[in-house]
């Protein structure tokens, strides 16, 4: 059965979690130190029944939207969202997890991440799109500017990661600089 596509880039497409994606490698992700040591995930076991429960609650809902990442040949590769969508400020918090180790470094991130917000902003109608990251997990960091964000502040010592306290660094976008950064490249693609 062909996946339900919601998304879809030059390299991968964005679609629902499902049920298959619970019994595969996300699980694993979640419990790999490396692949969660720039992120809050990691801390306690996770299990597929977890997974599944999350999959499931993931269905439907208004205030998030919580989509897996796909290679073009049906490769599960990570999860990105647009999570706690306030409908009155219309904003949502971005959140990534490029969990195939063999994938990150390839821009795979950064083609999910445009095809999210650019989702977001014209489809959603957000007003704003915000993360935030700790200070030592300098890919979301870069990540981050290459939508288009920029750093807004620091919440000092708010993380306690591998045995000591870390800043949490905040990046925000709003519409008119997504807006602003895509005038150019639709132009060009007019003229």
């Amino acid at each position: 059965m062909k996946p339900l596509t919601l998304l879809q880039g030059e390299r991968l497409r964005l679609r629902p979690l499902s049920e298959a994606d619970g019994d595969g490698d996300y699980p694993a992700w979640l419990n790999d130190q490396a692949t969660n040591s720039g992120n809050a995930h990691g801390v306690f076991p996770y299990s597929r029944e977890e997974a599944r429960r999350y999959i499931a609650a993931s269905h439907g809902r208004q205030d998030a939207l919580i989509l897996a990442i796909e290679l073009l040949d049906g490769r599960h590769i990570g999860n990105i969202a647009l999570q706690a969508i306030h409908p009155i400020y219309r904003r949502a918090e971005f959140a990534i997890l490029l969990g195939d180790a063999a994938c990150r470094g390839q821009g795979y991130g950064l083609e999910a991440g445009r095809l999210l917000c650019r989702h977001g902003f014209l489809r959603l109608n957000l007003h704003r799109i915000e993360c935030g990251t700790f200070a030592g997990n300098t890919a979301m960091q870069r990540l981050a500017l290459a939508l288009g964000m920029r750093e807004e502040g620091r919440r000092r010592e708010a993380a306690f990661v591998a045995g000591h306290y870390q800043d949490i660094v905040e990046f925000g976008m709003t519409r008119n600089d997504f807006e602003n950064q895509t005038a150019p490249a639709e132009k060009a693609r007019h003229d």
